[in-house]
């Protein structure tokens, strides 16, 4: 930030509390259970994963995963 915050001391209006609905972070520190396997793939598919996957600064492979996952969560 270039400029300084200035706060003041102005009421903030009606607040609305809501419920935590956030994981703890021991949830969010826990690994999934994973199995290795084998698999072939279009170059196309993985090159998109790839790319994707910089975009965002995450794991191609787990953007694999996490999309199989929510496709057998529907079956």
């Amino acid at each position: 930030m270039k400029g300084k915050i200035k706060y003041t001391d102005e009421p903030i209006g009606k607040v609305k509390v809501i419920t935590d609905f956030l994981p703890s972070p021991k949830e969010l520190a826990l690994k999934d259970e994973t199995v290795k396997i084998t698999i072939s793939l279009s170059k196309t598919s993985v090159d998109i994963f790839k790319k994707e996957a910089k975009r965002y600064n995450g794991q191609y492979q787990k953007m694999i995963r996490r999309l199989s996952d929510e496709y057998t969560a529907h079956l």
